[in-house]
Formats: structure tokens, C-alpha cells, sequence
């Protein structure tokens, strides 16, 4: 299910795209499994920051709150990177991030923080009006181990994840995608474990966010997303998981400093 293509119409892409889809309701409709249910919201602030030719920097920071969508804290997240321009529309970024994860199932009195070393490929393209966003990620995860309820453990564990991520941005005025306009988003991620080489699943499902909403476009370099969000999750325990409604507000911002 993991793909990086550039060469692929809108039209097969957004195949692919309702194909995750249509996997996601196949495993959520399986019998034998606990399914919780939670409602959050999403917010981000996103920027790509762009110094020479060849470099810029990836910054994004990120609050999530549950329990009917606002009463408790879920998650906060920094991330930072280095962006290495291979042309105007392929670039590769390096980079880091601290998660903290508020109490919740499995340490519900202590918050959990994480390491993230993460590299990503990510490809812009344009079909007539249409855009497209895909990017493909590698995370390698080091978070605290938990020895009780109310007490962080020794060390951290280690964990390996690819994510896939392909985004559509239709454009809902006669001017296309242009400033103050507004578009139609259509985005799906999808992540996958790699686990020891000793496990017969070595590839494991971890989780699917579906994400439909409309962008605000304040100029040519900046928009605001809001929308409704799928997520559907795969817990500690194989036969447990966690289906996410939320509603997601992200601002993007790309800024260019080079001297024109």
C-alpha cells in the first residue's frame, strides 16, 4: 500500500486513495475486535522555509486535545528539518521530533515523552487546475518505557515506521487555486510497522488518518485547512483498536528568503 509516484493522472491517484479507504472499512468491520471510540480535535502550524537553491527548513508544531473533542490534552509535537531541494518540485528532508503523549491508556498518570529521527521524500505536481502532495516518511521512534500507571520506566524503546501520504487540492473558483480563494481537500495517510525479522508479520498495520475539509488560500504561499478526520488505529494489543473522529485546523506556510 506504500506508493511514490509522479507520473500517475489525478484520476488514478484518487483510486489508490479510496483503495486505503476501502481496506480501512474492510478492518473496521472485522469481527472480534474492541473498537474504542474517541472524538479530539487537531491543530497544526506548518512551514517550509526556503534559503538558497538547494536548502531550506521544515518546522511544524502540533496540539491535540480528546475526551469530546476538548477536555483533555492528547498530544504535542515539534518537529524541525533540513530540506534539500533535488528540483523545484522533489525534495528530501532530515530531521527531528519531541512528542509528548499525555496520560492515557497504559500511563494514565504520567505523561510519555518521545524521540523521533525522521526522513521523508515529498513531491509537489499540478494537473490542470488540480494539486497534488505526496510524500513518503521514515520514523525511527525512541520512546520512554512505562513501568507503571504512575511511573516512567528505564531507557526507551525503539521503533521503525513508513508512512505514505497523498494529498488532492481541488480548486472550487473559476480562478483555480489562487489567493483568497477556496479549495476542496481530499488527503489520506497510511502507516505501517516494521517489526522484528523473527515475527512472521513483519510488516503490521498501524493506523489510517482520512482527512476531507476545505483551504482557505490566503495568497500563493500560505491556506488554512479545515475539515473532518478519519482516524483509525491498531493499539498495543493486536486485536484493540482505537477509532478517531476529528475535526483538524492546519495552517501551511511556505516562505522563500533567497534573493531574488
Amino acid at each position: 500500500m506504500i506508493f511514490f509516484v509522479t507520473n500517475i493522472c489525478p484520476t488514478k491517484r484518487l483510486v489508490f486513495t479510496l483503495l486505503l479507504i476501502v481496506i480501512f472499512l474492510k478492518i473496521n468491520a472485522q469481527n472480534n475486535r474492541e473498537i474504542v471510540d474517541e472524538q479530539q480535535v487537531w491543530t497544526g502550524y506548518f512551514s517550509q522555509i526556503r534559503l538558497t537553491k538547494k536548502l531550506g527548513i521544515w518546522a511544524d508544531i502540533h496540539f491535540r486535545a480528546t475526551d469530546q473533542f476538548v477536555k483533555s490534552p492528547s498530544k504535542l509535537l515539534t518537529r524541525v528539518g533540513l530540506m534539500y531541494y533535488l528540483n523545484e518540485h522533489l525534495k528530501l528532508t532530515n530531521g527531528y521530533a519531541f512528542i509528548n503523549h499525555f496520560p492515557e491508556e497504559g500511563h494514565a498518570n504520567i505523561s510519555q515523552p518521545e524521540h523521533r529521527i525522521w526522513q521523508q521524500l515529498q513531491n509537489h505536481s499540478k494537473h490542470g487546475n488540480i494539486r497534488s502532495m505526496q510524500w513518503v516518511r521514515l520514523e525511527e521512534r525512541f520512546r520512554r518505557k512505562i513501568k507503571n500507571v504512575d511511573e516512567l520506566g528505564e531507557g526507551y524503546r525503539f521503533d521503525l515506521r513508513l508512512r505514505s501520504n497523498l494529498m488532492f487540492n481541488f480548486p472550487l473558483s473559476r480562478k483555480g487555486i489562487a489567493p483568497k480563494t477556496v479549495s476542496a481537500i481530499l488527503n489520506d495517510e497510511f502507516f505501517i510497522n516494521f517489526k522484528n525479522s523473527s515475527n512472521p508479520n513483519y510488516f503490521l498495520f498501524d493506523q489510517n488518518r482520512f482527512f476531507v475539509g476545505l483551504s482557505y488560500n490566503f495568497s500563493n504561499h500560505s491556506n488554512l485547512q479545515f475539515g473532518y478526520m478519519n482516524v483509525f488505529q491498531q493499539l498495543t494489543k493486536g486485536s484493540k483498536f482505537k477509532n478517531i473522529d476529528a475535526l483538524r485546523l492546519f495552517y501551511f506556510q511556505n516562505l522563500d528568503f533567497r534573493n531574488k
